[in-house]
């Protein structure tokens, strides 16, 4: 191996066990081995990693090597604010003091969450006995429908 890609893989480990000290503080885990193995890898693919006589990264020296970086698809400044109008609208900002959401601390001063419909059992039971009639249920081995298998044995679908 180039003593310059050891020193780049030296410097991609040293930034970040200096990265996870710093949030050590923040957060009790440390990352575990094949944790930290897997980050290397992953920026070895991508090109993130530093190179020793130039400081850039790779795939900024060689950008033809390495998959290309998705952008981040922007959002107008007016978007922003709808969505923040919106959020205080509903109740979905965090109180600072106590971390949960304001449409959970007072529910009474926010529109009321619209739930989905509930389907009950005897509904659920109602379906499953109508798929087993028709053979509307998968088959476990083929991946194909039971009346799709075994036509006969089903009504047809008129």
């Amino acid at each position: 191996m180039k003593h310059s890609n050891v020193a780049t893989i030296a410097l991609v480990l040293a930034a970040l066990g200096s990265g996870y000290a710093s949030a050590s503080d923040v957060t009790p885990k440390s990352p575990t081995r094949a944790q930290v193995l897997a980050e290397l890898v992953e920026a070895q693919r991508t090109g993130d990693l530093i190179d020793g006589d130039s400081g850039k990264k790779l795939n900024e020296l060689h950008p033809n090597l390495y998959p290309a970086k998705v952008a981040a698809k922007s959002v107008s400044r007016e978007q922003v604010l709808a969505e923040l109008a919106e959020a205080e609208r509903t109740g979905n900002v965090i109180d600072g003091e106590s971390g949960k959401k304001l449409n959970e601390l007072y529910p009474s001063l926010y529109p009321a969450k619209v739930s989905a419909q509930t389907v009950t059992r005897q509904q659920v039971l109602a379906e499953l006995v109508e798929a087993q009639r028709n053979g509307d249920l998968i088959d476990g081995d083929s991946g194909k429908k039971l009346n799709e298998l075994y036509p006969n044995l089903y009504p047809s679908k008129s």
